[in-house]
């Protein structure tokens, strides 16, 4: 029975969708848009791409973490997150900061716990006291925050009706400035700045009791009090002590003034530039005001971007909103434009009313430590004061807010296993132990209480999660996977781009030993989710860029045939599966994985005889099975199985249709049949000679292991032994190739690479020798070079008779015959084998020459069949005597003698070698000499540990050209 879904539940399930967390029934409806415009963006570039973004689709709770996670990956997705959670985190201790530091010095002074008398120390003390006070602030907060989001929501109005009423405050008081400019007098001394926290009138001199007598500021520059007799710095001789405003107001045209940038290096003392000024330098006083640090755009950025961070505070909360992809980009788009005029417009009013000297003074020291803005604005100073310390703590309160809940989102997908504790909620859906943790971080910010070392860092977390956002909008624009359906229409993949490149320069530009260690950290959550598994599968654009780039190389690979300079080895490994779907010989697949230094293609393939409707799941356990043996071969590669009712067309298939357009093998490994002479069937080593044609057939080149048991592991190490190589035939260089592959794993690094050749009794052994020294040295392949010469000699009586042992072999075989009632019984038990959930192998072909017996099967054995059998065999027996008395094929003999000579001199050379590789020779034309050339290649091996027979595939593999 179909138990799929109607396509109407399916209808109704998915319009009533909620993305709300389970419980959380007190959630405000249209909180977003209220707190996001708290903080705005630098760019308006990374909110249209999280636009897009979020309105491709449901965004349930996590925000930009969720956004760049099914975007990009979970590896992405959880190290960005990660960062931008640990940002968000610290950013809600600064402006717990923020906020008591407004508190102490401009609500409540008194209300400060530690003090001190000594202006070094007055720093420490007041550390103390934000550290105190901080810590009561962040539990009151956190306090809020689990209560419920609903309260913070109430809280988040009276923030912003305070944040509002200090904006409208500022420009009032701008307007007020241009016909009554509030009483705010700076004190000069010629240009230069002068403080105000120890002097008592802005003048030289002053009268007492109509007597004149030196002020405060005379004893600074002059060694004495007296008039007359005193020495004093140059500059304060020359120059007179004036009072100037410091807030002129709008009508003064100060802006002109301020208009241009104007950077000081660290400890100048800051001037203004159009006052009268005499040009004598003078000695550096500590009562002027001086520049604390040296200044530039790209540092003046990094300190302003943390209070511009704003841009996913509601993102960071979809969870919350009842509608994410409609309040995500209309809540952050109107709060950015909003933000963007307030900043922008603020800029302007504090240069066309404030004096520069005013705006550089970063303590307030020529004005008393008063807070300019308060005194510029209108109707109190206390507006700003308050909106101020308000704002900070709404700020500290979505921060709070949003952290939790994108641990939580982390936590619950189970990316990274040790915060899976973090994904447990109340039965409201608030995020306690996400809450705790992140109320722990919070205070060790508070703890540091100077974020100045730790502002730059979170900048860089943030800058990166805004990176990532435009690389997943730009990835998804590029790849137009079909998926990609953002209801926000009003996006570019240039914009998203765009907005990627200024993250990333401003990273580098504000701090780039801050951006390598925020990648570094980056990299590092990357590193282990990747190496956890990352098992989680999004359909993300990583994936589907991994599937444009690869579909873009293999129709590149097309448009011509591989130069040799770019030959490496694509390897078909042929596997052999016993029938409880083990791997027979897995040494096979170490050996190929020993030669992965050639980057190159790995398929490995095996055969299931069978139907495919029937053993469809023996495909998938068997495919399964290779898999786990290839992940701890460590082989990179893939599996092909395949169904076929005989063997040998089953591997003729996969030798003609593994691969993908010019992605395919061009190199077949398989093992040597053993135990073949033994085995009276002969369809083992028939499978083998049929896989060797077919190979030769697709100009393929082959390796065939032998004794493949003996080869090493991939944790044996070689220490010392030589690699080989028996060059007989050039084969397109595969035998120079091969060794110099295998000296790139840790197994064969320690060998050394030997080329023998054979010199025929006309050859020149000498010249040999030199010339394939240098062929080697243009190869540029290191290896020792041996020429042996091979002279002919009498064909002795072991090569007769080792002709003659495989001549009488292949002919009783091929005389013998089984009675009918036998072969009867066979097919009988073939038939019943093949009812049976089996696996048949390479190297046997149990199907291949089968006959399909139409007769009953009798078991009942009567006296005429008896004689009948004996008959038989009577007469097979006759034929066997006549083959003792044959003389073997001369052309045999040549053959055998051949390989009984070779043989001999390669097991005297390289009967201790590591591996020996030698040249396979092809087939014979006529399948009647099979098994005599399964007889040549097995007297040619023998004596031999590790042997390699390599078969080229007909074109050069190797080139001695740059």
């Amino acid at each position: 029975m179909d138990t799929r879904p109607k396509v109407s539940s399916l209808l109704n399930r998915m319009a009533n969708y909620t993305n709300l967390t389970q419980g959380v029934k007190e959630h405000e409806e249209a909180e977003n848009i209220t707190e996001g415009k708290k903080k705005p963006t630098k760019t308006m570039l990374t909110a249209i791409s999280m636009s897009a973004i979020a309105t491709n689709g449901v965004v349930p709770a996590g925000g930009s973490y969720f956004m760049i996670s099914r975007a990009l990956g979970p590896e992405f997705g959880g190290a960005v997150g990660l960062c931008f959670y640990l940002g968000t985190t610290f950013a809600a201790a600064m402006y717990i900061l923020g906020a008591i530091e407004i508190f102490l010095v401009y609500i409540v002074p008194r209300a400060a716990i530690f003090r001190s008398d000594d202006a070094f120390k007055e720093s420490a003390a007041m550390l103390n006291n934000m550290r105190v006070y901080g810590t009561a602030f962040l539990v009151l907060m956190v306090l809020v925050v689990f209560i419920g989001v609903r309260y913070v929501n109430k809280f988040a109005s009276l923030f912003l009706a305070c944040v509002i009423v200090s904006i409208l405050a500022i420009y009032a008081g701008a307007i007020k400035s241009s016909f009554a400019p509030p009483h705010f007098p700076v004190c000069m001394l010629g240009n230069r700045t002068l403080s105000s926290r120890h002097i008592d009138i802005c003048s030289k001199t002053k009268e007492i009791n109509n007597m004149t007598i030196p002020s405060k500021l005379w004893g600074f520059f002059c060694n004495s009090s007296q008039f007359f007799n005193a020495t004093c710095d140059e500059y304060f001789v020359h120059n007179n002590v004036t009072s100037i405003q410091g807030i002129p107001g709008l009508a003064s045209g100060i802006i002109t003034e301020n208009l241009w940038s104007n950077y000081l290096p660290k400890g100048e003392i800051i001037e203004k530039p159009s006052a009268k000024s005499s040009d004598v330098l003078g000695s550096l006083n500590h009562e002027y005001v001086l520049v604390d640090i040296t200044t530039s755009f790209t540092l003046l950025v990094g300190i302003f971007f943390p209070s511009v961070t704003g841009i996913m505070a509601g993102s960071n909360r979809s969870g919350d909103l009842k509608d994410a992809q409609k309040s995500i980009p209309i809540g952050t788009i109107l709060a950015i434009l909003t933000t963007s005029f307030v900043y922008l417009s603020n800029v302007v009013l504090f240069g066309a009313c404030i004096e520069g000297v005013v705006l550089r003074d970063k303590f307030g020291d020529a004005v008393k430590g008063n807070l300019v803005v308060g005194t510029l604005s209108w109707p109190s100073p206390w507006v700003i004061v308050i909106g101020s310390f308000f704002s900070t703590c709404g700020a500290g309160l979505q921060s709070l807010t949003g952290a939790p809940r994108l641990l939580q989102a982390i936590a619950k997908d189970n990316i990274i296993p040790f915060l899976r504790v973090f994904g447990h909620s109340k039965a409201n859906g608030e995020p306690t132990w996400a809450l705790l943790l992140t109320a722990a971080i919070a205070e060790l910010g508070i703890l540091i209480a100077s974020l100045d070392l730790v502002a730059p860092i979170l900048s860089m977390f943030f800058l990166m999660c805004y990176l990532f956002v435009n690389l997943a909008c730009a990835l998804q624009t590029l790849l137009r996977t079909p998926n990609w359906r953002p209801r926000f229409r009003y996006y570019h993949w240039a914009l998203s781009f765009m907005g990627m490149s200024i993250c990333l320069a401003l990273m580098f530009i504000s701090s780039w030993y801050y951006a390598i260690v925020a990648m570094v950290i980056a990299g590092m959550i990357y590193k282990y989710i990747e190496y956890q598994g990352a098992e989680k599968e999004w359909g993300d654009g990583i994936r589907g860029l991994s599937l444009s780039a690869a579909r873009f190389a293999l129709l590149r690979l097309e448009e011509g045939p591989p130069h040799t300079k770019n030959w490496r080895p694509q390897l078909l490994v042929l596997l052999k599966l016993d029938e409880d779907l083990h791997v027979k010989h897995p040494r096979l697949l170490t050996f190929a994985s020993q030669l992965k230094a050639g980057k190159g293609l790995t398929i490995v393939g095996s055969v299931i005889v069978g139907n495919f409707l029937e053993n469809y799941g023996e495909a998938l356990a068997a495919e399964q099975t290779i898999k786990h043996l290839m992940e701890a071969e460590k082989v990179k590669g893939f599996c092909q199985l395949v169904v076929a009712a005989k063997l040998r067309e089953g591997i003729s298939h996969l030798i003609q249709s593994c691969g993908l357009g010019g992605m395919k093998h061009n190199t077949v490994v398989m093992g040597w049949p053993n135990g073949w002479r033994q085995s009276e069937d002969a369809r083992a080593w028939k499978t083998f000679i049929g896989t060797v044609r077919v190979t030769t057939a697709a100009h393929l080149a082959l390796l065939v292991a032998k004794n493949v048991s003996f080869f090493p592991s991939n944790v044996e190490q070689f220490s010392e032994g030589n690699i080989d190589v028996w060059w007989i035939v050039h084969d397109g260089g595969m035998l120079m190739l091969l060794p110099f592959l295998l000296k790139q794993h840790k197994v064969w690094r320690k060998c050394s690479i030997r080329i023998f050749t054979v010199a025929q009794l006309e050859d020149n052994s000498i010249q040999m020798k030199k010339d394939l020294a240098t062929f080697l040295y243009h190869l540029r392949i290191e290896a020792e070079v041996e020429v042996v010469e091979m002279h002919d000699s009498d064909i002795s009586a072991y090569t007769y008779e080792r002709t003659l042992m495989m001549e009488q072999r292949s002919q009783m075989l091929r005389h013998m015959r089984l009675s009918k009632t036998e072969r009867d019984r066979e097919a009988q038990l073939v038939k019943d084998r093949n009812s049976m959930l089996r696996l048949t192998s390479i190297g046997s072909d149990e199907d291949e020459e089968t006959e399909t017996y139409q007769e009953k099967v009798h078991m009942t054995w009567t006296k005429d069949k008896y004689m009948a059998s004996r008959g038989q065999k009577a007469k097979s027996m006759e034929g066997f005597q006549d083959l003792l008395n044959m003389r073997p094929d001369q052309s045999n003999v040549r053959r055998m003698h051949t390989a009984v000579k070779l043989n001999e001199v390669i097991v005297n050379k390289s009967h201790e070698a590591k591996l020996v590789l030698l040249n396979m020779p092809g087939p014979p034309r006529n399948p009647e000499g099979d098994e005599n050339y399964m007889e040549f290649l097995e007297v040619l091996t023998e004596g031999l540990e590790r042997v390699l027979l390599v078969r080229g595939g007909g074109s050069e593999v190797i080139t001695i050209y740059s």
